[in-house]
């Protein structure tokens, strides 16, 4: 796909005006040789648009026999949204979906009501040295699809729009920005795209989402005069005219929002929802372990054994 003139039209600059309203450095976390950094939730930020969750896995580098392994566990009242840079992921859950993630491919789960699934990497992917390197966000469910069914959906990489032209391309992930709009289905207005620009590109960012930020995964880039290194979060006042320049070695940038949700969430565990009643409700459901008739299943697939919730 040629590249869209409305991405061309005007780069403001913004070096006279402090457009940003929020950066946030990620907190690491190291599980073991594989490195986790979350940006979401922080103590600036709750969410950005649907986002409540942002975590950064890798880059990692695994030796043979290595690799991840989440066992099945449950999630209420969020969308997982999953995607890769390097590496594969197996996926598994408990509405009986059996499907690899490959970088570039979109996978979205919707909890609802409540969902089980694990990530792995088999023991096919572990004969021989392997890396991974991608992010996983959480999008939080408005009230009204809070109980709503659980659902999967799997999108291919080629089926995403892409846009090329003046030393910048954009995957366009989730939602509508520069004209295009992404085959991938969201309960709320939801904007998620993957962006690289050569080195001293220039990029204007959609000025008619509610709510906007600018992940930095690689590279530097230049926003209202600053220069930001990876492993920032840029999170922008609504309306502002926003431009990003990369340095001279290039960027790679995610950039995420959407329309603010419905009020405040609670978050505990893998539980996202909008009262203390909904959270304690799906505890004692995960605990009970009624895998035949209860609240949650294990995945059909992966069910000899599951991450017991935490104690607190």
């Amino acid at each position: 796909m040629s590249w869209n003139p409305l991405l061309d039209h005007s780069i403001p600059l913004g070096d006279a005006v402090d457009a940003i309203e929020t950066v946030i450095v990620p907190r690491a976390r190291d599980l073991g040789g594989f490195e986790v950094r979350r940006a979401l939730p922080s103590a600036q930020r709750q969410m950005v648009g649907p986002f409540i969750f942002f975590d950064q896995m890798g880059p990692a580098e695994f030796l043979t026999g290595q690799g991840i392994d989440v066992r099945p566990h449950p999630h209420i009242g969020l969308a997982t949204v999953t995607y890769l840079y390097k590496g594969r992921i197996h996926h598994r859950d408990s509405l009986g979906t059996d499907a690899w993630i490959a970088p570039g491919d979109v996978n979205l789960m919707t909890a609802g009501i409540g969902i089980t699934h694990s990530e792995r990497q088999d023991q096919d992917l572990r004969q021989g040295p392997h890396g991974l390197f991608g992010l996983q966000t959480w999008l939080a469910l408005p009230k009204s699809h809070e109980d709503d069914p659980a659902a999967f959906s799997h999108t291919v990489a080629g089926d995403l729009p892409v846009l090329q032209g003046e030393g910048k391309e954009v995957r366009l992930i989730l939602g509508q920005a520069w004209g295009e709009r992404a085959p991938v289905a969201t309960a709320s207005d939801t904007l998620y795209a993957d962006i690289t620009l050569d080195p001293f590109a220039a990029i204007p960012l959609p000025d008619d989402t509610e709510d906007r930020g600018l992940y930095v995964l690689k590279g530097e880039v230049t926003v209202a005069g600053q220069v930001f290194e990876p492993g920032r979060m840029l999170v922008f006042r609504p309306g502002d005219r926003i431009s990003a320049r990369a340095g001279a070695t290039g960027a790679r940038l995610m950039l995420l929002g959407g329309a603010t949700m419905d009020g405040p969430r609670h978050l505990w565990w893998n539980f996202v929802a909008s009262s203390k009643e909904r959270i304690e409700a799906a505890k004692e459901a995960w605990r009970a372990g009624d895998w035949m008739h209860g609240r949650f299943r294990l995945p059909p697939n992966d069910r000899d054994e599951f991450i017991p919730a935490p104690d607190r």
